[in-house]
């Protein structure tokens, strides 16, 4: 009998337990499940960075031919892509980081729900450019849904548009009433003002990569565009670059890619770029100075470090192990080891900023999307980048390795003119034109040398502008490919909605040279 006396109470309780519900039973009393809003908006701030590329010198500048691996082991300058991610996890966050402002007793409209609206805006266009349709609508009602159906393109860029306009009214409401509790902000230190014009500084790129969709009625870019221009106080945007939206490193978890720890690794290993510094020699632009070193080879030919001669280019098109037995030679330039690796904070990497705004803007008129002076526009932009690598009028120190190392340099001395620079019949405006548009584009592609992620390769894609060197290095059969395949997660777990979009996209083949409604 005293054996049931201690039988029986445990048979009870394990009854009792079993009427609890399995995701009762399933939560862990040792983890928390809720997050302050301002934890989880330092998260999404983090991908922000992540999402726009992998730093100064990651794989996607290697695709903006800015530079190119000519060692084998590490890279190659090939554009065999297969799969891109998608950010759904990234945009779920966004969704909790809502969900716990409201949690804490925010009001409907607050500093997370305005700034979450830019994210959505922006994470789903990131994805789109990739790779055409994707879900949308579906896309974040998590068990609900598990196989959401993709929308288009367009509308994908419909409801971006949309976002972004209700972010700037948020926003404008918010600082109207001094009315902000957003914490954790690592790139604006919760200035709301900040947040406003790079939200709208970001729109103008969108409305930008939208050229070849002009006359579309559901999308008014022209009018947008010239909305935008029109009306700066209710649309305000980056006013200098000090409104950057860039990521600052510093000297202990986040240094900048190049530095003394990884040295060994890859100085060498990678040489520049003919498309980009053929750009800047052919114009006798000062920035050659800052970002490269002067080819061994032509120094030793008696060609002055301070001449642009002496600095030199690989195709990326080159066969690598050419590219390679040539920079071992020393027939090509290195980037510039004096900035890049001397210290572990060389310089911000911008996610959207001010040069690129006066460009882009400088476009728009051009194609007669808004009145204003377009030449004045292009001026800003150049002067704004030669202004982020230190260069002024007069006399610029510029240092080059004198032992191959990145400790010791030597100091020269170039006399820098813009006024100079800017008579030039290549770098003049031509006006609006032709012409003038490829100059545009030409020095807002040398703006965005090591930041802004793909946004090089995008605008190259969206106008040709600057032609891309290919060859046998660049694989894929000679071609620059315009777009990736859709994750592997996609065609396993939502099958049926992934083969009806690719059928209707690209008539039932995922390629990579396929062309997605954004360019046609």
């Amino acid at each position: 009998m005293k054996l049931y006396k201690f039988i029986l109470p445990f048979f009870a309780l394990a009854l009792a337990s079993c009427e609890q519900s399995f995701e009762e039973l399933e939560k862990d009393p040792n983890r928390p499940t809720n997050a302050t809003p301002s934890l989880v908006f330092n998260g999404i701030l983090n991908d922000l960075y992540s999402s726009a590329g992998s730093g100064g010198w990651g794989p996607e500048q290697r695709w903006n031919q800015f530079y190119a691996s000519n060692y084998n082991y590490y890279a190659t300058n090939e554009y065999t892509w297969t799969t891109t991610g998608f950010q759904y996890t990234t945009l779920k966050n966004v969704v909790k980081m809502e969900e716990e402002a409201k949690r804490t007793g925010l009001p409907d409209v607050n500093a997370y729900s305005a700034l979450g609206k830019f994210f959505r805006a922006y994470y789903f266009v990131n994805m789109s450019q990739r790779v055409g349709d994707i879900p949308l609508n579906d896309a974040l009602k998590g068990q609900s849904n598990l196989t959401p159906t993709y929308n288009t393109q367009k509308d994908v860029y419909v409801q971006a548009l949309k976002w972004l306009d209700e972010a700037n009214t948020d926003l404008a409401a918010l600082i109207a009433k001094n009315d902000n509790n957003q914490q954790g902000d690592i790139y604006f230190s919760n200035s709301l003002s900040k947040w406003q014009k790079a939200v709208n500084t970001y729109k103008l790129r969108v409305l930008i990569s939208l050229s070849k969709k002009e006359t579309d009625t559901d999308l008014n870019v022209k009018q947008r565009f010239a909305e935008v221009l029109s009306n700066p106080t209710k649309f305000p945007v980056m006013a200098s670059s000090d409104d950057n939206l860039q990521y600052v490193y510093n000297s202990t978890f986040n240094k900048y890619p190049r530095n003394p720890d990884n040295f060994g690794q890859n100085a060498t290993r990678e040489n520049m770029a003919a498309t980009y510094l053929g750009t800047l020699t052919s114009l006798k632009d000062p920035r050659t100075f800052v970002v490269a070193e002067p080819a061994a080879t032509k120094l030793a030919a008696g060609v002055k470090p301070t001449d642009f001669a002496a600095f030199v280019g690989a195709s990326s098109g080159e066969d690598l192990a050419d590219m390679s037995s040539k920079a071992n030679k020393g027939d090509y330039s290195f980037q510039n080891r004096k900035r890049y690796y001397s210290t572990y904070t060389a310089e911000p990497y911008i996610i959207i900023g001010y040069p690129e705004l006066q460009f882009n803007i400088a476009e728009g008129i051009n194609r007669g999307w808004a009145s204003g002076n377009a030449e004045t526009y292009y001026q800003k932009g150049i002067q704004e980048s030669w202004s982020f690598y230190g260069l002024k009028d007069g006399n610029n120190d510029v240092f080059f390795s004198a032992d191959g190392g990145y400790r010791n340099f030597t100091t020269y001395q170039v006399a820098v003119n813009f006024a100079t620079y800017y008579a030039q019949p290549a770098v003049k405006y031509a006006g609006n034109s032709a012409a003038g548009l490829t100059q545009i584009l030409t020095q807002k592609y040398l703006a965005f040398f090591q930041n802004s992620g793909l946004e090089a390769f995008y605008n190259q894609r969206r106008t040709g502008v600057p032609t891309f060197l290919i060859g046998p290095g660049t694989g894929n059969s000679q071609r620059i490919p315009k777009r990736w395949q859709y994750p592997t997660s996609e065609r396993s777990y939502n099958t049926t909605n992934y083969a009806t979009s690719i059928q209707s996209q690209y008539a039932g083949k995922d390629d990579i040279n396929d062309t997605m409604w954004l360019l046609k």
